[in-house]
């Protein structure tokens, strides 16, 4: 589930950098948000690394037991 976690806050990353490329064109017809989507997307990846992170370990726990 790691690499799920890693590529989306990677996806938001890209999409961030891109859309700051053309950030006076999006302040101009008043789309900068989505500026802050694409922050807010990444820095909620952080707690959803550790959850996956989580959930790995737990899994590999419950396969060694059994």
């Amino acid at each position: 589930m790691v690499p799920f976690a890693l590529a989306g806050m990677a996806a938001w990353a890209v999409a961030g950098l891109v859309l700051l490329l053309f950030r006076d064109r999006l302040v101009a017809s008043g789309h900068e948000n989505w500026l802050w989507v694409c922050l807010a997307g990444f820095l909620w990846g952080f707690p959803g690394l550790a959850v996956m992170m989580r959930h790995d370990a737990n899994r590999r726990r419950r396969r060694a037991a059994g």
